[in-house]
């Protein structure tokens, strides 16, 4: 993220705040994620990722607020020492940062800002799902237009 850019600024930070990132720019996709991975990192149904590109991600907290880092798989996931959440992951092949959505910035209604910039636009990896959803997105077995589409 450039320093001099302040323009389409998001924030996000974990659970108690600690541990803090800001993005700029548009996302290069945002969708829900049922793949198990995603399920047993965050002892969830199904995640709302969004992914940026490395250049539009910075750390924002404070040096003694830096994130554990633990590499499995294939990507790099930094969680809080203090209150565990799982802040961001760096996927190991492209460098590019899955976020989840719901750790951004909200206003004094709770809503994350600007929903309808970062919304989820497609359920992946839809085939080990544990729920089902009722929504209009497409669903795919795998990643979008790489795999079978299931609804």
């Amino acid at each position: 993220m450039t320093e001099s850019s302040q323009t389409n600024v998001r924030k996000g930070s974990c659970f108690c705040g600690e541990v803090s990132f800001a993005v700029e720019g548009k996302p290069l996709f945002s969708l829900y994620c049922h793949c198990t991975q995603c399920q047993r990192a965050d002892g969830a149904a199904f995640v709302p990722a969004i992914h940026y590109p490395p250049s539009a991600f910075a750390w924002t907290y404070a040096a003694e607020n830096k994130p554990e880092e633990e590499t499995l798989r294939g990507f790099t996931m930094y969680r809080c020492k203090k209150c565990r959440s799982c802040v961001a992951t760096q996927m190991g092949d492209t460098q590019n940062w899955a976020l989840r959505c719901t750790q951004l910035e909200r206003d004094a209604n709770g809503k994350i800002k600007n929903w309808d910039d970062v919304k989820p636009s497609c359920h992946i990896f839809y085939d080990t799902r544990v729920v089902d959803v009722a929504d209009d997105l497409p669903k795919w077995e795998g990643f979008p237009n790489q795999s079978a589409r299931v609804g």
